[in-house]
C-alpha cells in the first residue's frame, strides 16, 4: 500500500488482506478499531493502526471504484459512443472555462471574445465563475439543455464534475448512466429469488428437465408460498437469470450433481514426471486367440500413464479381468526399466540425454528400452474393487506411493488415461485383424473368425508400438504450459524434466516381486509343512531346520512365519529363509511325483475344496484331492474333440489360468527360476504317479468316479435276488399241470413198490 492511498473504512466497504477479501461491518472510532466479516461469516476485529501499517492491505476494487467502474476495469474515453463523446467534450469545455476562463483551457490559444468578463480569472473568483456558469446553463432552453446533457446543473454538480475531471480526465465528465455495467439482468424480487434457489436445489436431485418445466416450478413455488398476487418475471427473464447464476446447464445430470461436491485439496498442478500416474482398465477392442485351445477371446488392457509427460510407462494384458496382484505388478513395471527385446533395433534403446544408456544398462543388468521408469508418488484410479483392498494398501507401503481414487462422478480426474484408450484404438487397434469396434452396433460380420493374433503376439506388438510410436509422437493439445506452441513428444518432455528437476535412478531388486504378493503368517507343522488357504505346501530341504519351530518375529504375528502366495498360481508358495534372506518355492504336496501339474489359481482351488467337501470325501492328504482337481481341469473326452464339446466359458477359464501362471513366472526374477523340488521316489511295491496326458486324466477320472459310485450302491442295499426262470409264472398257474404227488405215483413211487 502506497503512502498516497486512502483506505475506505465506511460500513460496506471492501478490504483485501493477504489476498483475502473482507467487508467492513462496523466501525468503533472511540476504540480505534473496525470489525471485518468474510463471505463465509467469519468475523475479525482489527485496529486502525494495524490496517494502516499492513503491507498487504488495500481497498477492494469492487467497492473503492465509483459508479460504472465498480467491479470491473477502469472506464476510458474510448468506451463512449460517438454522440456521447461530443457531449462529454462539451461538458469539459464548460469546466475549463470555469477553471481558466478559456474553453480550450489554454490562454495562449484563446477563442473569439475570450475570456468573457464573468469568467476572467483576473477579476473574478472561482466561486463567482461557478455561479455564473450555473446561471448561463439555467438560461438555456430546457429541451436543448436536456439533449446536451446539461439540464439541472447546479453548483455542487460543477464541483463533482471538476473533481472527476482532475482524477480521470475526459471520461470523468461523462455521465455514469452512459457507461452502465453490461451483462446483467433485471433485478428480481426476493420471493422470486427464493423460488429460483428452491427449484435449483430440487432439480439437482431430479432427472434432467427443460427450462420450461423449471419456469413452471418457480411460478408454482411463488404462488404457494407468497400468494397468487406476487409478480413473477417472464420466461425469457428467468431463463437469462438461470444461465447467469448457474450456467447453461448442458452437462449430464450426475456430473452436474458431482460438480457441487466439496473439494478438499483443490486443483493440482502436475509439473514433474511420476507426480501423478493415472491407472485404468478397459476391455481390449481386439479379439485374440488364447494359446491353450486356440479359441478367440477378449482380453483386458490395463494402462499406466504419466500425467506430466503422457508417457505410457506400463501396461498389462489379462484374460477375463484383472486382480489386485495384476495391479501390483503394473505398478512394479512402472518402477523398473523395460528390457530391450530381440527384434528391437538401436533406435528404440534408452535415448534420454544426461544419463547414458550404458550407465542405465549397467545398473539394470540388461539393455534398456526408451521408456521412462520411476517410483510414482500418486496413482489415480477409479473405484473398482481391485483398487480398494488390504493387499493394495500393503503394496502402497512397499512402493512408497499413494493410490488415490478419483472423486465420485469426476471422470476428469483421470481424463488423460481415458483419452489415451481412444487414441490407441484409432492409431493401432483399428488396423488389426479381429477389431471389434466401439460397440456391438459397429462390430464386423464375424470378428472372431478373423482373429489371427495370439495373446503373446499382441503383447509384443503393443510394447513395440509404445516405444517406437507413442513415445515419439507429437503432442497436440497436451503440449506443456511453458511452451504451448512448441513441438513436443512424451520423450522430449521427459528429457526436459532432466534439466529442471534431475532424475533419481532407483532400480528395485528382483525380490520386489515377492514383497508385492499377499502375505500369510502361519506356523510350520513338523510333518506336513505349511497350510495356506486349505492346501498344504512342503519342501524337505528348505524347511528342514524350521519344522515345529517358532519364528523370532514379535508383535501381532509373534512366533509365526511369513509365507507369500501368488493368487494366479497356487501350485507353490514362497518362503524366505531367515538366515540367507533368499526366497524358496514350496511345492503343493498334492503335486504328482513326476511331471508338472496343470496351472490353477485361487478360484480353482476354492472350487476344488468345495466340491470335495460336497462329495463327502475327507482326505488325509492333498494327494487324494488330485482326482477332484483333474475332474475340474480335465475333460471326459479325447483332446481332439475338446473345442467342440466344452463351452466357451470353460475354455476361457482354462486358458486364463494357464496365462496367469505364465505371467506369474515372467514377473519373477529374470534369472532362471529354481526347479520345483519333486518328492522322493516311492518305495518298491507302492504305486508311482506318472505324467498323464489329457485323455489319461479323463480316463482316470471316469474310473475313479465309477468305482466310487459302485461302492456306495453296494453299501446302501443287499445283493439283488436273481429273477425266476423263463415261463415260471405260466407253469405255476396252468390248470393242466398235474400235482407233484400224482406224478410221483405214476412214476412208481415208494408206495407202489411195496
Amino acid at each position: 500500500m502506497t503512502a498516497a492511498a486512502v483506505l475506505d473504512l465506511s460500513p460496506g466497504a471492501g478490504l483485501v488482506l493477504d489476498g483475502t477479501e473482507w467487508t467492513v461491518e462496523r466501525r468503533e472510532p472511540h476504540l480505534g478499531r473496525v470489525q471485518l466479516v468474510k463471505d463465509d461469516g467469519t468475523r475479525e476485529r482489527v485496529t486502525f493502526r494495524f490496517l494502516a501499517n499492513h503491507p498487504q492491505c488495500r481497498s477492494s476494487s469492487r467497492t473503492s471504484a465509483a459508479g460504472a467502474d465498480r467491479g470491473r476495469q477502469r472506464k476510458a474515453s474510448e468506451d463512449l459512443r460517438a454522440g456521447r463523446l461530443e457531449l462529454t467534450e462539451l461538458r469539459m469545455a464548460h469546466l475549463l472555462e470555469v477553471a481558466t476562463g478559456f474553453r480550450s483551457g489554454d490562454p495562449f490559444h484563446p477563442g473569439p471574445g475570450e475570456p468573457r468578463p464573468e469568467y476572467d480569472p483576473a477579476t473574478t473568483t472561482l466561486t463567482e465563475r461557478r455561479h455564473a456558469k450555473v446561471a448561463e446553463l439555467a438560461a438555456l432552453d430546457p429541451q436543448h439543455a436536456k439533449l446536451l446533457g446539461l439540464g439541472s446543473v447546479g453548483y455542487r454538480t460543477l464541483i463533482r464534475w471538476e473533481n472527476a475531471r482532475r482524477r480521470f480526465g475526459l471520461v470523468g465528465c461523462a455521465d455514469d448512466r452512459w457507461l452502465r455495467r453490461s451483462g446483467g439482468t433485471r433485478t428480481v424480487s426476493e420471493p422470486v429469488r427464493e423460488g429460483v434457489l428452491a427449484v435449483r436445489e430440487e432439480t439437482k436431485r431430479m432427472a434432467k428437465v427443460s427450462m420450461r418445466t423449471k419456469d413452471r416450478m418457480i411460478r408454482q413455488y411463488v404462488r404457494e408460498e407468497f400468494g397468487p398476487e406476487t409478480k413473477v418475471p417472464s420466461y425469457d427473464t428467468l431463463r437469462r437469470l438461470w444461465q447467469e447464476w448457474f450456467g447453461p446447464g448442458g452437462a449430464r445430470q450426475r456430473y452436474a450433481r458431482s460438480a457441487d461436491l466439496p473439494e478438499s485439496e483443490g486443483h493440482v498442478l502436475v509439473h514433474r514426471p511420476g507426480q501423478v500416474v493415472a491407472l485404468d482398465t478397459t476391455v481390449l477392442p481386439v479379439m485374440v486367440r488364447e494359446h491353450v485351445f486356440g479359441d478367440p477371446v477378449k482380453m483386458h488392457l490395463t494402462l499406466a500413464l504419466d500425467v506430466c509427460t503422457h508417457s505410457l510407462v506400463a501396461f498389462r494384458l489379462t484374460l477375463v479381468s484383472d486382480t489386485s496382484v495384476d495391479v501390483a505388478m503394473v505398478l512394479r513395471d512402472v518402477t523398473m526399466p523395460l528390457p530391450m527385446r530381440a527384434d528391437w533395433g538401436e533406435d528404440l534403446e534408452w535415448p534420454y540425454p544426461g544419463l547414458p544408456a550404458a550407465v542405465v544398462a549397467e545398473f539394470a543388468g540388461h539393455a534398456v528400452a526408451g521408456l521412462p521408469f520411476f517410483t510414482p508418488e500418486t496413482v489415480t484410479t477409479d473405484h473398482g474393487s481391485v483398487y480398494r483392498n488390504h493387499h493394495l494398501v500393503e503394496v502402497e507401503r512397499v512402493l512408497g506411493c499413494q493410490v488415490l481414487p478419483a472423486r465420485v462422478l469426476r471422470p476428469t480426474d483421470k481424463a488423460a488415461v481415458e483419452r489415451a484408450f481412444g487414441v490407441i484404438r484409432q492409431l493401432l487397434f483399428e488396423h488389426l485383424v479381429g477389431y471389434t469396434g466401439v460397440d456391438v452396433a459397429d462390430r464386423g460380420a464375424d470378428p472372431a473368425a478373423d482373429t489371427v493374433l495370439t495373446a503373446d503376439q499382441l503383447e509384443h506388438l503393443i510394447a513395440t508400438w509404445i516405444v517406437a510410436v507413442w513415445q515419439k509422437r507429437k503432442l497436440g493439445e497436451y503440449a506443456p504450459a511453458w511452451d504451448p506452441d512448441g513441438s513436443h513428444s512424451p520423450n522430449s518432455l521427459f528429457a526436459a524434466s532432466f534439466a529442471q528437476t534431475g532424475f533419481a535412478m532407483d532400480i528395485p531388486s528382483p525380490e520386489l516381486f515377492y514383497e508385492l504378493l499377499p502375505a500369510h503368517y502361519v506356523r510350520i507343522d513338523k510333518r506336513r509343512g505349511v497350510k495356506i488357504r486349505g492346501l498344504w505346501y512342503d519342501d524337505a530341504d528348505v524347511l528342514r531346520d524350521y519344522r515345529g519351530e517358532l519364528s523370532t518375529r514379535g508383535g501381532k504375528h509373534k512366533g509365526k512365519w511369513l509365507i507369500r502366495r501368488d493368487p494366479r498360481d497356487r501350485r507353490q508358495v514362497f518362503f524366505q529363509d531367515p538366515i540367507s534372506h533368499a526366497w524358496h518355492p514350496l511345492p503343493w504336496t498334492g503335486m504328482p511325483r513326476a511331471g508338472q501339474m496343470p496351472a490353477f489359481g485361487d478360484a480353482r482351488a476354492s472350487t476344488l475344496l468345495t466340491k470335495a467337501d460336497a462329495a463327502g470325501l475327507k482326505p488325509k492328504s492333498d494327494a487324494e484331492l488330485l482326482p477332484v482337481l483333474l475332474e475340474l481341469i480335465g475333460s471326459n473326452i479325447p483332446v481332439s474333440k475338446w473345442p467342440t464339446q466344452m463351452t466357451k466359458s470353460q475354455r476361457t477359464e482354462h486358458a486364463r489360468e494357464t496365462y496367469q501362471a505364465r505371467a506369474a513366472q515372467a514377473d519373477r526374477s529374470p534369472s532362471p527360476p529354481a526347479p520345483i523340488p519333486q518328492p522322493a521316489s516311492a518305495p518298491a511295491g507302492e504305486e508311482t504317479a506318472a505324467v498323464l496326458s489329457w485323455p489319461g486324466r479323463a480316463r482316470q477320472t471316469q474310473d475313479t468316479v465309477a468305482g466310487e459310485r459302485r461302492r456306495r450302491r453296494e453299501a446302501a442295499r443287499p445283493a439283488p435276488v436273481p429273477p425266476p426262470e423263463l415261463g415260471h409264472s405260466f407253469r405255476a398257474r396252468s390248470v393242466f399241470v398235474l400235482p407233484e404227488d400224482d406224478l410221483e405215483e405214476d412214476r412208481g413211487g415208494p408206495d407202489v413198490a411195496r
